[in-house]
């Protein structure tokens, strides 16, 4: 990014560019208050998310998500990845998105995205994610994201074929799940599967 220093640095001015919209949708990097909204989502959908998502377990604590919001910060500050909040029109926080595990040298991050139980089947992650991918691709310059996603997560499936992302392999040992190498289907997104929204 290019321009004069307004004092925030570059991961002050890219935190500050990413208050994004979408329909109902409102996607933002997380604040030192978005604490207990995070623990009270991941509270009210315990059962489903801990199958899925290996940082939610049964005794997840209000002190778990003070931890995972210093540990967005940090990571906005250096410029590492990028763990977005999605909250409702409300200003209730429903979800998660983000672009991580970014490779500069390539141009490739990975996308991904959660929601909670009462978010569920409107349409939230495929805002939320679309969103965070057309930042990745607009502010960050990444010309590929990659959605890992467990073959039987049809919900996370869904997501994926809904923003235009192209299905390119089952991958073999691709992540641990349950503490256990698993296959993955792994989808791209590029810039122009997004250029026609």
């Amino acid at each position: 990014m290019s321009g004069p220093d307004t004092g925030l640095g570059v991961a002050g001015r890219i935190a500050t560019s990413c208050l994004l919209r979408a329909g109902d949708v409102v996607v933002r990097p997380l604040a030192s208050g978005d604490a207990e909204p995070l623990y009270r989502a991941v509270r009210s959908s315990l059962e489903s998310l801990s199958y899925w998502l290996p940082w939610c377990r049964h005794n997840y604590a209000l002190t778990d998500a003070a931890a995972w919001v210093a540990h967005s910060l940090a990571c906005w500050a250096d410029g590492s990845e990028f763990p977005l909040g999605v909250f409702d029109a409300g200003g209730a926080l429903i979800g998660g998105t983000g672009v991580n595990h970014v490779n500069r040298a390539h141009g490739v991050g990975n996308l991904g995205y959660w929601v909670c139980d009462g978010a569920r089947n409107r349409g939230v992650a495929t805002c939320a994610a679309r969103a965070a991918a057309r930042w990745g691709f607009d502010v960050l310059g990444l010309t590929r994201l990659e959605i890992v996603v467990l073959p039987h997560n049809a919900a996370s499936r869904r997501v994926a074929e809904k923003l235009g992302a192209l299905r390119e392999v089952e991958a073999r040992n691709r992540v641990l799940f349950h503490g256990r190498p698993e296959r993955a289907l792994v989808y791209s997104l590029i810039p122009d599967d997004l250029a026609n929204d």
